[in-house]
């Protein structure tokens, strides 16, 4: 069966703005927030898996694809970005669910979970740091200051960082993604969705924006009290390994499971690993 057989595709209206979402299957709700550069077409393989056993709910995050794409750095604040997950809950009437979020995704979902734990039946979390991990982390392990040194950049120069990863065809973005992913984990028709994804009007700038934004001391992020999964590519670039130590002082109910042949693109590398794991931990009881 295809994946977009069946698919319930929607705008809904929250916070101001309007969500593109991708709706497939019955059951539990399941949410799950896509991160940098991505869409919720990275989900593809794991909405595939589910689709029998949850009620996938996938949105373009804010900025990004066919979503709404403000304007001002400030419309990207983590208040915003929490408050959109809060919100597409109750647009459709939805009391609790679980929560997945991969890199971006993984932070808004981090920091949902512990605002809004009554929310969130349990959390899983794929290659995000913990943020008082990550925090702590880039200043002081040399090796993941480094590999986190675009977000400096973008920090800095959101105009300058859009303009190089779109020049040349999006040529940064393809080394970025296709380039540290294993090798024919993306399949050229997914490049191809990629890149009319990155294509659409202010989706770069959007997403830079989301580091631009992001002026939250890493200290604030508290205790997650409810049941969290983490699924780690361990091959990731970007996100060290290193980022795992430490993270049970902040996670009461924890379990952590490698994939040690995965990137960052870890929903693409392993697809059948993500969804075996998401599947058991949900049904645990």
């Amino acid at each position: 069966m295809s994946l977009f057989d069946k698919i319930e595709e929607k705008y809904i209206k929250i916070n101001g703005i309007k969500l593109h979402t991708i709706i497939k299957g019955s059951g539990e709700p399941l949410i799950l927030l896509h991160g940098f550069p991505d869409f919720w077409y990275g989900w593809k393989n794991i909405i595939l898996g589910l689709k029998d056993e949850f009620k996938l709910i996938v949105p373009d995050m804010r900025g990004y694809n066919k979503s709404d794409k403000p304007n001002n750095v400030k419309d990207y604040t983590i208040d915003n970005l929490t408050n959109d997950v809060k919100m597409l809950g109750e647009k459709l009437n939805i009391k609790d669910f679980y929560l997945a979020g991969h890199d971006w995704g993984g932070m808004i979902a981090w920091i949902f979970a512990e605002k809004y734990p009554e929310y969130v039946k349990k959390l899983i979390i794929l290659n995000a740091p913990h943020p008082r991990i990550f925090g702590k982390k880039i200043s002081s392990n040399k090796k993941q200051k480094k590999a986190s040194s675009y977000i400096s950049r973008f920090q800095k120069d959101p105009e300058g960082s859009e303009l190089f990863l779109k020049q040349n065809n999006y040529q940064g973005l393809k080394l970025a993604v296709f380039g540290s992913a294993n090798k024919n984990s993306f399949s050229q028709k997914d490049k191809n969705k990629y890149l009319r994804a990155w294509s659409q009007p202010g989706a770069i700038k959007s997403g830079i924006y989301y580091y631009t934004a992001f002026d939250m001391p890493y200290e604030a992020a508290g205790i997650i009290k409810v049941p969290t999964l983490i699924i780690w590519g361990m091959k990731d670039m970007f996100l060290l390994p290193k980022l795992l130590e430490g993270i049970s002082d902040y996670v009461k109910d924890l379990k952590i499971v490698k994939s040690e042949k995965s990137t960052h693109w870890i929903l693409h590398d392993d697809p059948d690993f993500v969804i075996e794991n998401i599947r058991e931990f949900i049904n645990e009881t």
